[in-house]
């Protein structure tokens, strides 16, 4: 059994948060330098060219890539054979988060209640985990801040198993097209299909973690998380929404299991921050 100290996790996390809001990772960074190349409009490449530079100066001056530095989400795999010492994993997650947000001076979003106080809680906590539990006495911890233009953006439908794929792609454009620039693309979308109501908001979350350019396992999956992006850069809405041939740099799609009389899918719409880190410990 593995011991792994609570004071360890605060610091790695408070690690993560100020490092995703400061460096784009380096499938992003690839992606931006591809559409560059591909972009057929003169003018959503110059879009592409300034994010670019703003990504670069970023990093080079530990700054944040974007004002709104986010609601941390947090996906946790915990192996089965370790155990947390001086402190609940919980605890040391939001105070990681806390210290991350407090020491890196990166802005504030969060509120104490969603609908009738909002009062700022200062520290950018609580964060909102997912856990699943693994094999082996590892504690893997990817943090990734969600800008709320592009959250705000996101959706989810419950269609019916006879709407099938067609229903699927029709609800993926109307989502689209409803973001239009306020999403701040080009995006990274993530589709979550199959489970329930909220399984299938958590896997479309999921999605948008996964490396840019990485296919779903399942051969299906992965020729539709092609076709989807193909769907999507043709709708001409470009970079920033002033129209181009890069809407998208990619689709990841997760799936699960569901019930004979459902079938549930979530879009999760990321901005061009795409902004996540991981950690094993």
């Amino acid at each position: 059994m593995k011991i792994i100290q609570a004071q360890e996790i605060i610091q790695e996390v408070s690690k993560l948060c100020i490092s995703s809001c400061k460096e784009l990772p380096q499938d992003v960074q690839n992606a931006f330098s591809q559409a560059y190349h591909t972009e057929s409009s003169l003018l959503g490449k110059n879009i592409l060219s300034s994010l670019i530079l703003n990504a670069k100066i970023a990093q080079e001056k530990q700054i944040p890539i974007c004002q709104d530095t986010g609601l941390c989400v947090v996906f946790v795999e915990i192996g089965q054979d370790v155990h947390i010492q001086g402190g609940l994993l919980e605890e040391a997650i939001q105070s990681g988060v806390a210290m991350g947000y407090e020491s890196g001076y990166l802005r504030k979003s969060v509120v104490s209640d969603p609908l009738f106080e909002r009062k700022n809680t200062k520290n950018n906590t609580p964060a909102v985990i997912h856990y699943e539990i693994v094999e082996g006495e590892n504690l893997k911890i990817t943090l990734a801040p969600k800008g709320f233009g592009s959250e705000n953006k996101s959706a989810l439908c419950m269609l019916t198993p006879a709407q099938g794929i067609e229903g699927l792609k029709k609800f993926f454009i109307q989502t689209l097209e409803n973001a239009g620039p306020n999403s701040c693309p080009p995006l990274l979308v993530g589709v979550g299909v199959g489970g329930s109501m909220e399984k299938c908001a958590i896997l479309a979350k999921k999605a948008i973690i996964r490396e840019i350019g990485s296919h779903n396992p399942h051969p299906q999956y992965a020729r539709l998380e092609d076709e989807l992006l193909k769907i999507a850069n043709d709708l001409g809405i470009g970079p920033q929404g002033l129209g181009g041939n890069t809407t998208a740099f990619g689709v990841n799609i997760e799936w699960y299991p569901t019930h004979i009389a459902g079938l549930p899918v979530a879009i999760n719409i990321n901005c061009n921050a795409i902004r996540h880190k991981s950690v094993v410990l």
